[in-house]
């Protein structure tokens, strides 16, 4: 049997469910269905993706997908060493191999001619062809693939293709609610309800700017790191400008107009 302690998760990630989301993903896993996880930057989906594998008690790969990645990144490909060429498994083989969950996080990213290998893995075949290799890999019974993107952020150029996205059932993840989000501020971080409360606040007035001069608001992750700043002794309206608003714009008139938000909350 393959050692796949180097791809488990170790310690239970700490994820604040905001609906039914776990026991939907684990009658998902049952069915060993493919899943979609679609929704804003920093609101928790990998953190999702990789409590579910802890909590699932299977092995979790994750691949970051970026435009220069090739279908031979994903399935392997040969390599020259001194006793001439060996295959390399990439990550979604290895994944398939081992029964392992392949996340392929921020999928759009990827060439649409890269994406079109996952296809016999998302239906009833769940085989993947090693074509430089002459080989067909019959996925593992525990496999599964869960891609994840940011739906603000498609265009024409990219976006998945139907012909992809109906191979999938789909998660829609937000921001959680105002009371829900301080609270994952407080176990994320250690600091009190109240300054949590006051961070979910700025964090709404950012999200009310998208689409008038942001492209995108103020994530989750954002403020578990302004949080962790002011636990760690930082003045909440330097921790604020370092994590809440330096980062996200550098348009004048926006930035002036979330320091003023953090002068008027703190």
């Amino acid at each position: 049997m393959p050692d796949t302690t180097q791809y488990r998760i170790q310690s239970q990630p700490f994820y604040q469910a905001t609906a039914n989301e776990i026991a939907l993903y684990e009658a998902a896993y049952q069915a060993r269905l493919p899943v979609m996880v679609k929704g804003p930057t920093g609101c928790g989906k990998s953190r999702f993706v990789e409590y579910m594998a802890w909590k699932l008690d299977k092995p979790l790969i994750t691949v970051a997908c970026n435009e220069d990645m090739t279908a031979s990144d994903l399935v392997g490909r040969y390599l020259l060493d001194a006793n001439g060429t060996r295959w390399l498994d990439g990550p979604l083989t290895t994944a398939a191999r081992l029964g392992a969950i392949c996340y392929l996080d921020e999928i759009v990213e990827a060439r649409q001619d890269t994406t079109v290998v996952i296809h016999p893995l998302t239906d009833h075949r769940r085989t993947l062809p090693l074509d430089k290799k002459g080989e067909l890999v019959q996925a593992h019974p525990d496999f599964q693939l869960v891609i994840s993107y940011n739906p603000g952020y498609q265009s024409l150029m990219k976006d998945l293709k139907q012909s992809t996205k109906q191979r999938f059932v789909a998660f829609d993840f937000d921001y959680p609610s105002a009371e829900l989000e301080a609270e994952i501020l407080t176990q994320e971080s250690g600091i009190d309800q109240k300054t949590a409360a006051k961070l979910v606040k700025i964090a709404h007035t950012a999200r009310n700017l998208k689409g008038h001069g942001l492209d995108e608001g103020i994530s989750t992750r954002l403020l578990v790191y302004a949080a962790n700043l002011i636990k760690a002794g930082i003045a909440p309206r330097d921790a604020c400008q370092m994590a809440l608003v330096s980062p996200i714009t550098d348009d004048v008139d926006i930035r002036s107009t979330l320091v003023h938000a953090v002068e008027v909350v703190f």
